[in-house]
């Protein structure tokens, strides 16, 4: 049996699991003693074992490094560190043995590995010398209420887009396993052809740090994947207010980055995300505004090719979250809900916009999770 919350303790498996001693993992936490353990359950679950797992514990005040150590990870703390989660990373990356250790899994303190995710991710890093690193695929932990729906749906259609166009957008930060020659080399260019400071793997000033890797290493010519089996589970925000900073910060991580790299092969698609974003949104405020004045100066009527069009909507929304539970499916055809949070993720954009054009600074979002079982 396996004995449930923060300090669990996971009884021996049986039979032998494949250990891979070239994998480091690193787990960046920050007072996470209510989600580390489910993290740390979920590694050892593995088909392929890590020989290495480190949680950096940056300036903790709670329980996670006694947690991360009664599950025999060992506790690496934090020194002076001023950036953030890429500081953290940076300082665990200083301390990997020279010799012996070929991959970096980075998985945030909250994220559930599917069972097979490292085995996925080593077999395509060792069949592909170009590959410099395999990004996990993220859906949303069980949702709770109306909000959450709306997030893990958005999860569901992000995950289907993927595996549809087989591009990798960002490498995420939940979960991604590296080449450690592909982080050295970025660390080697920084200062020079990529932003930062030389030696750095992530970019200290990065507010999204992951999608600034991702940038830096798409530039240095490497490749990446996310197979379908590269599955895990991440947190969903509990709160409106909680989503809009975890979004601004998201928004303008990205328009940042795009300013620091300019405009380049690499980032020409990600400009033109940003501004699809933007007229996207613009489109969406002024249809809203006329029908709003036509239902007040009543003359609002519906037409049948407005009603076709919004038919072939209501049919996308709902043929892309078909992996999702019978409600996330009934959200979907109820069109309206998920138009009220798609608007409030719009606004975040705009609040992200305006923090990038006045170069104004936005705070780091951390929530604080609820105990899981695993």
């Amino acid at each position: 049996m396996e004995q449930q919350g923060a300090g669990a303790v996971v009884a021996p498996r049986v039979g032998r699991t494949p250990t891979r001693d070239d994998l480091v993992v690193l787990v960046p936490a920050h007072d996470e003693q209510d989600a580390i353990g489910g993290t740390l359950r979920a590694l050892e679950r593995q088909t392929v074992a890590p020989g290495r797992v480190v949680v950096v514990a940056d300036r903790c005040t709670d329980a996670t490094e006694d947690v991360a150590a009664a599950h025999g990870a060992q506790v690496l703390p934090t020194v002076g560190n001023a950036h953030r989660k890429a500081g953290a990373l940076n300082q665990a990356l200083e301390h990997l043995p020279c010799d012996g250790t070929r991959y970096v899994l980075v998985l945030d303190a909250d994220t559930r590995l599917a069972p097979h995710f490292v085995e996925t991710a080593l077999a395509l890093l060792d069949a592909d010398a170009g590959l410099g690193a395999v990004s996990g695929i993220f859906t949303g932990e069980e949702p709770h209420g109306y909000l959450q729906r709306c997030q893990a749906n958005e999860y569901v259609r992000y995950r289907g887009q993927i595996l549809t166009t087989r591009r990798v957008a960002v490498v995420t930060g939940t979960a991604s396993v590296f080449r450690l020659t592909a982080l050295r080399d970025v660390a080697g260019a920084r200062g020079g052809a990529l932003p930062g400071v030389r030696g750095d793997v992530y970019d200290r000033s990065a507010i999204t740090e992951d999608s600034e890797l991702t940038l830096a290493l798409k530039t240095r010519g490497w490749r990446l994947a996310a197979p379908a089996a590269a599955r895990c589970r991440t947190e969903l925000m509990p709160t409106w207010g909680a989503l809009h900073r975890q979004r601004v910060r998201w928004y303008k991580g990205m328009l940042d980055n795009l300013r620091e790299y300019g405009l380049t092969r690499v980032t020409a698609r990600y400009v033109g995300q940003q501004v699809m974003i933007a007229l996207g949104t613009a489109t969406l405020a002024v249809l809203l505004a006329l029908t709003a004045v036509s239902a007040v100066a009543g003359t609002f009527a519906l037409q049948p090719f407005w009603l076709a069009v919004g038919g072939v909507f209501v049919v996308e929304r709902v043929v892309t979250v078909t992996e999702a539970d019978a409600r996330g499916r009934l959200l979907a055809v109820t069109v309206l809900p998920e138009l009220v949070y798609a608007i409030a993720l719009q606004v975040a954009f705009v609040h992200a916009l305006a923090l990038a054009l006045t170069r104004r600074d936005t705070a780091w979002n951390h929530v604080v999770a609820r105990p899981a079982a695993g």
